[in-house]
């Protein structure tokens, strides 16, 4: 099945919904996604940098609403 998303004609909210309902639904059928090898190691990796103060993360709910502000 082709699926036409018209990209172009959508503010990045109306994007960021559809990836939000989109990770939904794969999510509910989650036993049936696999998760590649490396991402294990990309994974530590990020891990270890926030242990040594490299990086920092933020809570999704804080980051959907800051990413639109970095867009602008």
């Amino acid at each position: 099945m082709d699926v036409v998303i018209p990209l172009d004609k959508m503010s990045v909210a109306e994007k960021l919904r559809a990836m939000e309902e989109s990770w939904d639904d794969l999510q509910r059928g989650s036993g049936e996604v696999p998760s590649p090898a490396w991402h294990e190691d990309i994974l530590r990796a990020r891990e270890n940098r926030v242990n040594e103060g490299v990086s920092n993360y933020a809570d999704w709910s804080e980051a959907k609403d800051r990413i639109p502000r970095q867009t602008q």
